[in-house]
């Protein structure tokens, strides 16, 4: 297969059923077959088009203030020309540590949602401190998470990209899921990682959950977004 005819693979040109045949068994992926109305499916998204993003942070939310944690959605920031808003964010004043979460079900623009995150990460800290009368004026500890959906959309996506994302995120998940477990913090300083997620309610915390070098291996848990909308109503 000639290196132009997988480029246009990549980038979402239609392809023949046996080139995305002999692409998957090169990668040693299971093909799947998935007959759909793409009308219907793009009308599903349209009208929840926070569905699934809305249902990660209310079960993240949840989990977080249940461990005792303080608890923020939507947290607005700003720092001179940067502003923005932080999807979750918890923090532990007696440790004076903080964790920012930011969801995405899917990139659409990977420079703008990775640019998004690291002025997050650079300033969102520092006005949280002030605004939360953090003794000393700073955390001692800062874990920075993207969470993404764990979809075949967004798998594509890291795969295709991964040295960006491995620059933006190249920490382990331990310290995440560390809130997630409601663990002691230990770690100072700040960290950064991608984490696939399962949002379906009722699922163990130990299949819940992927690293960003797992997720060059594993299968998808959604095909894509709607599938997720169809998936978490029912």
């Amino acid at each position: 297969m000639s290196t132009a005819h997988l480029q246009d693979l990549e980038s979402g040109a239609p392809v023949s059923l046996e080139t995305y045949a002999r692409v998957t068994t090169a990668l040693e992926l299971w093909p799947e077959l998935l007959a759909t109305d793409a009308r219907q499916r793009q009308r599903a998204r349209s009208q929840d088009q926070d569905f699934v993003h809305a249902a990660m942070g209310e079960l993240e939310a949840r989990r977080l203030r249940s461990n005792g944690f303080g608890v923020a959605m939507d947290e607005p920031y700003q720092h001179y020309q940067f502003a923005g808003r932080a999807d979750v964010v918890a923090w532990d004043l007696e440790h004076r540590a903080l964790l920012h979460i930011e969801n995405r079900t899917g990139f659409p623009n990977v420079q703008e949602a990775l640019g998004s995150y690291s002025a997050k990460r650079s300033y969102l800290g520092g006005v949280l401190a002030d605004r939360l009368a953090i003794e000393g004026g700073r955390w001692l500890s800062v874990s920075h998470g993207m969470i993404a959906l764990w979809s075949a959309e967004v798998l594509h996506t890291l795969r295709l990209r991964t040295e960006s994302f491995r620059a933006a995120c190249p920490d382990s998940p331990e310290q995440f899921l560390g809130w997630w477990a409601g663990a002691a913090l230990t770690v100072r300083g700040a960290t950064s990682a991608l984490v696939l997620f399962d949002p379906t309610p009722a699922l163990p915390d130990r299949r819940r959950f992927a690293s960003l070098e797992l997720s060059l291996i594993h299968r998808p848990r959604y095909h894509d977004y709607a599938d997720a909308v169809d998936r978490l109503k029912s």
